[in-house]
């Protein structure tokens, strides 16, 4: 079994509503910013694999599940798992607290696309065995 990569993002003013509340727009965007750490962290920074190596890892399928709100200051702790590795795509469950209250759940499914083509392309080898480094049976996870 994987790893659970783990990174941390604290509720700025721009995210929230006029009430101090979470925008979830924002979360949305947070959650952009978990792939693209975690992509660096196993070795394939964006900011190269998009301008040099021309592929990227567009979301094709995302759901989200809020259960409490998260206020202005907050920090709140990603957790990102990889629950599947495809041909061509990879599964990615995420679990967002604060503390130990969870605040939201999501399962996003992303895509190797060749950037010029705009096409899907299979994950290179060294890729997938990066992917696998963090794998993590479903079943496993508590969220």
């Amino acid at each position: 079994m994987g790893n659970v990569f783990q990174t941390e993002r604290e509720l700025r003013f721009g995210d929230c509503d006029i009430s101090g509340t979470a925008y979830f727009p924002s979360y949305l965007s947070m959650l952009n910013g978990v792939n693209e750490e975690f992509w660096g962290r196993i070795g394939y920074p964006w900011h190269q694999i998009m301008t040099k190596d021309r592929w990227g890892t567009p979301t094709v399928h995302l759901s989200c599940d809020f259960s409490k709100p998260s206020f202005f200051g907050e920090t709140l702790i990603f957790d990102l798992a990889v629950t599947r590795i495809g041909r061509s795509s990879v599964t990615f469950r995420h679990r967002i607290r604060c503390k130990d209250e969870l605040r939201w759940t999501s399962k996003q499914v992303l895509a190797a696309s060749d950037l010029d083509t705009h096409a899907s392309k299979k994950w290179p080898e060294d890729v997938r065995q990066a992917l696998r480094e963090w794998w993590v049976e479903e079943e496993d996870l508590d969220f």
